[in-house]
């Protein structure tokens, strides 16, 4: 009909679907109050903006969050899993050869402790967007930050780049 435009197709939403490439090394990640941050889809400063404020936020699509090298949650698109914030977790292997998916998802993704990653984190106060900390009303780990400060300079990937195998399919 004249006078009416063309229908046009929305862009999908924004989504990153991890693969275990693009896992690196926590040095290689930017540290914060003792977990480590990177953003795949190059929201860096807007992630570091939210870790940084005192009063939370919610982090951008493509976050990668470690505390350790061998576990990550990552930021996905809006909707992905609304009871986990849209967090997907990882299980992964690491070596001086790269990183190895052992799993990933919700909450069947179980931490080193036999707990789920996604219930311990859905302690955290809704304001920090599924992060905890010593503050943020998560249960604290069972082992000391001495003991995670050594498992995270422990980190065998090269601190340069990923060199990463994945098991995953």
């Amino acid at each position: 009909m004249a006078g009416q435009s063309a229908s046009t197709t929305p862009a999908p939403p924004e989504d990153l679907v991890m693969q275990a490439g693009d896992f690196v090394s926590l040095r290689a990640m930017t540290p914060v109050r003792g977990f480590f941050v990177s953003n795949r889809s190059g929201h860096l400063a807007e992630a570091l903006a939210v870790a940084d404020d005192p009063g939370g936020g919610t982090y951008p699509v493509g976050t990668v969050i470690q505390l350790v090298p061998q576990e990550a949650m990552v930021k996905r698109r809006a909707g992905f899993d609304p009871a986990a914030d849209d967090w997907e977790f990882f299980s992964l292997d690491v070596s001086a050869a790269g990183t190895k998916i052992l799993s990933r998802g919700g909450d069947e993704v179980v931490n080193r402790f036999g707990g789920s990653c996604s219930s311990c984190h859905a302690a955290a106060d809704p304001t920090f967007d599924f992060i905890c900390e010593h503050d943020h009303g998560c249960a604290p780990l069972p082992i000391s930050d001495d003991v995670i400060r050594g498992i995270q300079q422990a980190d065998p990937r090269p601190a340069g780049g990923p060199g990463s195998t994945d098991g995953t399919g």
